[in-house]
């Protein structure tokens, strides 16, 4: 871990150890463990990713850690639930980070993130027409990359081109078998 990642993951502990105070909690050696792991991770996560880098430094914390530990870290500013996939949620850490959004390929999973003035105008917006303080947002595009468009495109292109090609055969076939002497390669009538 190099020493401003260590920085904001010290932090981010200090953080959590302050809100786990306010809240009454008991604090654990496990608990940091998992902040110190989640901070030296630089995408998205789930918990079995979580599980397995930890596991893979041989340091003994299970699952059942990791899921009750999630939802104070949530609560406490450090990450946020990003989206939820293959039947599991991903997380992001976000203490440190400036608030952002999500394009999202749903053909290859490319997460591009991006932040824009133009949503924080909106959100604003909407809250005053609705009488709500708006304190988040949670903004995720989905579509194709422009590498994933592209084999859309071509895929389209393959499958209208064998599609065309059957029909013609299928025509094909009827009218040979409308012309019995077609079909042993007879041309005469």
């Amino acid at each position: 871990m190099n020493l401003n990642n260590n920085s904001t993951a010290m932090d981010a502990i200090q953080k959590f150890r302050e809100y786990i105070k306010e809240k009454g909690l008991r604090n654990t050696p496990e608990r940091e463990m998992i902040i110190e792991e989640i901070f030296a991770i630089h995408n998205h996560f789930d918990v079995d990713e979580l599980f397995l880098r930890l596991r893979n430094k041989k340091k003994r914390i299970s699952k059942a850690s990791l899921y009750r530990a999630i939802p104070l870290l949530i609560d406490s500013g450090l990450i946020k639930e990003v989206y939820f996939e293959n039947g599991h949620l991903h997380y992001e850490h976000i203490y440190g980070h400036k608030h952002h959004c999500h394009l999202r390929c749903v053909s290859c999973g490319r997460i591009v993130e991006f932040a824009d003035d133009e949503i924080v105008s909106i959100q604003n917006k909407i809250g005053k027409n609705y009488g709500f303080a708006i304190t988040s947002h949670r903004f995720e595009l989905l579509g194709y990359c422009s590498q994933c468009e592209q084999k859309q495109k071509t895929c389209t292109e393959r499958n209208t081109s064998i599609k065309t090609l059957k029909r013609h055969q299928a025509i094909d076939m009827s009218i040979q078998t409308k012309n019995p002497h077609n079909q042993r390669g007879d041309t005469r009538r």
